[in-house]
């Protein structure tokens, strides 16, 4: 996968330390993970990161959309028009996504499941063929979204029966933040945890900050560069992730509620975002809506959710950059035309 290269800058680091790093990678959440640890002693940084990835195996299995799973059974519940008791885990997820939702004008919304299927986008691999413009039109009719849920200490009830919950563009933030919680509950100061792109960073590397690369999205290697203070994460949407063409032309998961059909504006959005309680949750939900809302609109949504660090790149490879992330960062190779905005 093109994107996991965003460890480029960090596997540098690592190749030349005189600290030993333990690092290991894995699969889950459809994605490449790694996760790197600096620590004097192996042994405690290997267990540190067996705890990281057990929680990811967890989360995954947990609320996973489409296999038997706590989220599988809250769908099943909601399609036949009843409440559901969760877990109270389940219950603040859904709270949050809800949230963030309602901050990127449910340009991101997880409550549109049954869109993603029509999609294909609920497998591991994609057929290249296209849904049912009736079946899309009929799913636009419904209009379901996360916004339809109610909460209710532990029990969730849905006001359209077509609410369906997929937290791929959401779980892989909150993976990172329980990540970073779980090494510094054990000692661990110095860390970089990657998951399919999404990166947050811990302390650094021999007083060295931890540098990532960030995805090109039409060429291989990295588009720029950018170090990463202790907390901060950086996230990444791409059209080049999960896609499928058909006639030629590009169709990624990255589906537009308004429409039912993936955004075509934008080709990559990344954002930066300071260390925050939920770095890595916003790093990985706040893209989507940035990338979905397209020219004209995307930097009115950032500002409404309070981003302030973006790269876009449009379809035409041509890059705009706010004037809070364009000195942080270092371009590899030829440049794209970039304009800094405010």
């Amino acid at each position: 996968m093109r994107h996991f290269l965003i460890l480029a800058g960090a596997l540098l680091l690592a190749a030349c330390s005189r600290t030993p790093i333990q690092e290991q990678q894995a699969y889950v959440f459809g994605t490449r993970v790694e996760v790197l640890v600096v620590s004097p002693d192996p042994a405690h940084g290997r267990q540190a990161i067996g705890a990281v990835l057990r929680e990811f195996d967890r989360l995954h299995r947990a609320y996973h959309a489409w296999q038997p799973s706590e989220l599988s059974d809250l769908n099943l519940a909601l399609a036949q028009g009843r409440p559901q008791q969760v877990s109270p885990e389940l219950a603040a997820l859904v709270a949050e996504a809800r949230q963030i939702s309602d901050q990127g004008g449910h340009l991101f919304d997880p409550g549109i499941g049954q869109l993603i299927r029509l999609w294909g986008f609920q497998a591991d691999e994609f057929k290249a063929e296209l849904p049912p413009e009736a079946e899309i039109k009929a799913w636009l009719a419904s209009k379901p979204s996360i916004a339809d849920l109610t909460i209710d200490g532990h029990s969730v009830t849905s006001s359209n029966r077509d609410v369906a919950l997929d937290f791929g563009g959401y779980l892989k933030g909150v993976a990172l933040d329980r990540a970073a919680a779980i090494l510094r509950s054990q000692g661990i100061s110095n860390a970089l945890i990657n998951i399919g792109g999404n990166v947050i960073a811990l302390g650094s590397k021999e007083g060295r900050k931890w540098r990532v690369g960030i995805q090109h999205p039409r060429q291989p290697g990295p588009m720029a560069t950018v170090a990463l203070e202790d907390g901060e994460a950086i996230g990444t949407s791409g059209d080049y992730q999960r896609f499928f063409e058909v006639a030629g032309k590009r169709y990624p998961h990255l589906l537009d509620p308004r429409t039912g059909y993936p955004a075509d504006h934008t080709q990559a959005v990344t954002i930066l975002i300071p260390a925050l309680p939920k770095a890595g949750t916003i790093s990985d939900a706040a893209s989507k809506p940035i990338f979905i809302a397209g020219p004209g609109i995307w930097r009115d949504v950032a500002r409404r959710m309070d981003i302030g660090q973006v790269l876009r790149v449009d379809r035409d490879s041509r890059a705009q950059v706010t004037e809070a992330l364009y000195p942080r960062l270092e371009f590899v190779g030829q440049r794209p035309e970039i304009t800094v905005v405010p």
